[in-house]
């Protein structure tokens, strides 16, 4: 994780979408930095609204900030682009159709490699899945089958984004705590992290922190169920 630089969002709606915030905003231009310019948008995770759509609204809310974003399913050559890319946007919306569309265009080793390099990483929902080893932490559906459901392991551990603890009236399936701990009891010594909406985790090299006020909630074979807090460590999550 030494050059690793991550900004792994809960959801988007508040980075590009009609709930836009300051907070979100001013979270991803510090992380960013004054020497990135130049975005490289992946809309793989887009289903219903085409990649020209997706890559639009990213303009519209990216483009007053003073970035340039180059989409991916415009390139001739996805490659050169990740190559050439000085930072990844990776946007939500179907896990699943978002790792099809990157093992598609070829490009999870060499995405890997880049961030593993140093080039900056912002994920939102599906975008912050693919971040992980796997995205068998997904809340989504299975609309399309990827290859298979190894990401590209930037981090040490599963994310669950949108995660609650809250339960629908009159709702008698499993709860999102129920879900997970499946999914710990099945894959021991695995560690989710379940991201609030609103919240945010940064990683930078060997360096891990909560934004946005709400805890997260981590799960692992063998334990209750922890929130921890901006107060927190969390550096016990890419051991």
């Amino acid at each position: 994780m030494t050059d690793k630089k991550l900004l792994l969002f809960s959801n988007g709606s508040e980075l590009i979408g009609d709930e836009q915030t300051e907070f979100a905003l001013s979270s991803f231009r510090d992380f960013l930095g004054a020497d990135v310019r130049r975005i490289l948008f992946v809309p793989f995770a887009a289903v219903i609204k085409s990649y020209d759509e997706y890559a639009a609204r990213v303009r519209a809310g990216f483009g007053p900030l003073g970035f340039a974003i180059e989409s991916l399913h415009e390139a001739p050559d996805a490659l050169a682009a990740v190559e050439r890319a000085e930072a990844f946007a990776v946007g939500g919306g179907n896990t699943f159709h978002l790792l099809r569309g990157l093992y598609e265009a070829g490009v999870i080793e060499a995405i890997r490699a880049r961030v593993e390099a140093g080039a900056p990483y912002v994920g939102w929902s599906a975008g912050s899945n693919v971040a992980c080893p796997t995205i068998r932490t997904t809340n989504d559906m299975p609309v399309v089958e990827p290859p298979n459901f190894k990401a590209l392991n930037l981090v040490p551990f599963q994310i669950n984004p949108h995660y609650t603890d809250e339960s629908l009236a009159g709702h008698h399936g499993e709860t999102r705590d129920d879900r997970l701990a499946e999914f710990t009891h099945a894959n021991p010594g695995v560690r989710v992290v379940g991201l609030r909406e609103g919240t945010i985790l940064r990683i930078e090299g060997a360096s891990v922190t909560l934004l946005g006020g709400k805890p997260a909630r981590v799960f692992v074979k063998g334990e209750a169920p922890a929130d921890v807090s901006a107060e927190d460590s969390l550096q016990f999550i890419l051991s």
